[in-house]
Parts: C-alpha cells; sequence; structure tokens
C-alpha cells in the first residue's frame, strides 16, 4: 500500500556508504551483512548513524542492482575498508511511503512510476529506499515502512 506521494525538495545530507553491484537475486543475501559492516565501521570511527539505512540506486538493469548502502551520519567519515564518505543529493524529488514486506517492493515501484507518468512528471535515473521501519524495529512485515525517493527531471 503505497501513502499518497508528495513532491519536495531535499538538501544533501552526509552519509557512510558502500557500494555494492550485485545480481539482482542476491540483493538480500548480501543486504544484512553489508549493513553490519557499515554498522560497525562507523563504531570504529565513533560516528553515529542518523535515521534508517537506504539503498541508493546509481544504475538499474533488469539482471543487476548498482547502489550504495548507507545511512545518514552525525560527522563525516574517513574510508576504511570499504566504507568511504557520501551522500543523499539534494533534489527535486517525488517521495512516497510503501507499507508492506520488502517483496512487494517491485510492485509498490510500479505503481509509484504510473503515477508520476499520469501526473506528468519524469524521473531521474536514481532513485533511493529509506528502510524506516523493518525487521530491526518489528517482526511483523504488515508494519514494514520503506520510504520511496525518485528524483525528477527539471
Amino acid at each position: 500500500m503505497l501513502a499518497a506521494p508528495l513532491i519536495i525538495q531535499t538538501t544533501a545530507q552526509m552519509a557512510a556508504v558502500i557500494r555494492l553491484t550485485v545480481p539482482r537475486n542476491e540483493m538480500m543475501k548480501v543486504f544484512g551483512p553489508a549493513v553490519g559492516e557499515l554498522m560497525a565501521a562507523l563504531a570504529a570511527q565513533g560516528v553515529e548513524p542518523v535515521g534508517a539505512v537506504f539503498a541508493h540506486h546509481l544504475k538499474m538493469s533488469p539482471d543487476t542492482f548498482d547502489f550504495e548502502l548507507g545511512v545518514k551520519v552525525s560527522a563525516p567519515v574517513k574510508a576504511a575498508g570499504r566504507m568511504k564518505p557520501g551522500e543523499l543529493p539534494a533534489a527535486k524529488v517525488a517521495r512516497t511511503i510503501y507499507s508492506g514486506p520488502y517483496e512487494g517492493l517491485p510492485s509498490a515501484w510500479g505503481e509509484f512510476d504510473a503515477w508520476l507518468k499520469a501526473n506528468g512528471h519524469e524521473k531521474a535515473e536514481s532513485l533511493w529506499e529509506l528502510y524506516s521501519v523493518g525487521p530491526q524495529s518489528t517482526p511483523d512485515p504488515a508494519n514494514w515502512r520503506t520510504e520511496l525517493n525518485r528524483p525528477l527531471k527539471v
């Protein structure tokens, strides 16, 4: 289920990221361990994460996800292992909240993209998902919330 979409202007937000390029069917296998790696690298530098983990998809193809797994941070980070400084960009975005299990995200994006087209918005290449409520918060997937952000061409 999607909340009513909004068009907003975001500001650049400092983050720590790990870039991953993986076959789509391996995303769930690599995601959790990469989150653990990212959080351990932040803890080693004494930097606090701010908010939830996100996936900033840079390039998408039918077979591969090329994205930065990240989290906003309270202070700049230094590159360590696969972690590097990054950011969520300043952009005009369409945003909605998807409620439900992660398996429903492809359908949610399809519905969101259909809304964008029906309302005359032209989407840019990248997108990001922010996993605001997930298995770390509640075991019931019906209560999970994922913020969908689609930058728009201006």
